[in-house]
């Protein structure tokens, strides 16, 4: 599926050959395709699964005050580190000689720091700029697009073991 996915994208290369390496294009294809979707289902999710509402979760002894927007990233998050991980060892960092499972780890480390960086922008542009939700979500996330690149081409995808 990945040489598939690369042939398709080889297409379009020669338009953006001057501009970017052929390992940076693949990666913002790929994780262009993938902001976009999370986008998506961002709005989807706020807007009619969690219906923008305030929701109260109880866990153990405590009750926890959750917003829909909280709710959204969290399963945007999911959604797209799932498929962004694939994507990316598949697709664009085919040369890492790193093991999957060391590959995996490091992308979870790199993706959790990248969504968090990602959520307190999201809170500040929604509660101290008041942003709507899905504007400041597309605000945040694109900001933290060249963060995420360095990390999983230095440190989750790199081509060396010791490197």
């Amino acid at each position: 599926m990945g040489k598939l996915i690369r042939n398709f994208l080889d297409i379009f290369y020669p338009l953006f050959a001057r501009l970017l390496d052929r390992q940076t294009y693949y990666y913002a294809a790929c994780g262009g395709s993938n902001l976009v979707s999370s986008w998506f289902l961002f709005y989807l999710f706020f807007q009619f699964l969690f219906e923008k509402r305030i929701f109260n979760i109880s866990l153990a002894a405590n009750t926890y005050v959750v917003s829909a927007y909280t709710l959204s990233s969290i399963l945007c998050f999911l959604i797209a580190f799932t498929l962004g991980f694939l994507l990316n060892k598949y697709v664009v960092f085919t040369d890492s000689k790193l093991m999957g499972r060391v590959q995996l780890f490091r992308y979870g480390v790199s993706a959790l720091f990248s969504w968090l960086g990602n959520y307190l922008l999201l809170k500040i542009c929604i509660e101290g700029l008041s942003f709507y939700p899905s504007i400041a979500n597309v605000i945040s996330s694109a900001a933290m697009v060249v963060v995420a690149y360095f990390l999983q081409r230095k440190y989750s995808f790199r081509k060396e073991l010791n490197e």
